[in-house]
C-alpha cells in the first residue's frame, strides 16, 4: 500500500524536486500516523531526521509530517515552500514556489488558527495564505497574493490583499 501510494504521487509530480518532497512526505506521514508512543518515536527518529534533512536543508522547504494533505498534491519548484503543521490541504492541490501557508497569532502569542484549503486549488508562486481562513474548492490564488480572508469556491483571487478578480463557471 505504501509503495503504491509513493508511485502514484511520483507520477503526478512532473518536477523532480517536487516528486522527491511529496514522496518523502507520503513516506513520513505513513510512519507518523503509526508512531503512537515514545518507543516508536525513538525507533523511527533516524527516519524523521532524514526527512527533515532532505526537505528542510537540501530542498529548502518546510512540510511537517503532521500537516494533513489530501491525495494528489503537486509541487512545482519546491524552494521556499513553508506549511504550518496545522494547515489542512484538500485533494489535487497544486503549490508553486515561495509559498507560505501559516497560522496567525494574537499579540499575546495565542494561536488563532491556520488555513483550510479545499480540493482542486491552484496556488501561484510567492503567495502568502495566513490565518483561520478557508479556501474553497476549485479556487485559484494568483501569483504574489496575500490571502487573509476566506476565498469562495470557483473564484480567482490576486493581489495584496487578495481580491476577487474572476468567478469561474461551475462545471
Amino acid at each position: 500500500m505504501l509503495i503504491s501510494q509513493i508511485i502514484k504521487v511520483a507520477k503526478q509530480n512532473s518536477n523532480f524536486k517536487g516528486r522527491i518532497v511529496v514522496c518523502n512526505y507520503v513516506f513520513m506521514r505513513y510512519f507518523r500516523i503509526r508512531m503512537n508512543n515514545i518507543f516508536t518515536k525513538i525507533l523511527f527518529s533516524p527516519v524523521i531526521i532524514l526527512y527533515k534533512f532532505i526537505t528542510d536543508f537540501l530542498l529548502k522547504c518546510e512540510i511537517p509530517a503532521s500537516t494533513v494533505i489530501g491525495e494528489g498534491l503537486v509541487i512545482h519548484h519546491v524552494t521556499g515552500l513553508v506549511l504550518n503543521n496545522k494547515v489542512v490541504i484538500g485533494k489535487n492541490v497544486t503549490l508553486k514556489h515561495h509559498t507560505t501557508i501559516g497560522n496567525k497569532e494574537s499579540l499575546e502569542g495565542e494561536d488563532l488558527g491556520s488555513p483550510v484549503i479545499g480540493d482542486n486549488v491552484l496556488i501561484g508562486p510567492h503567495t502568502i495564505i495566513i490565518g483561520p481562513i478557508t479556501i474553497g474548492n476549485n479556487a485559484i490564488i494568483g501569483a504574489g497574493s496575500v490571502v487573509v480572508k476566506d476565498v469562495l469556491p470557483y473564484t480567482v483571487v490576486a493581489g495584496n490583499p487578495a481580491k476577487v478578480i474572476h468567478v469561474l463557471n461551475k462545471k
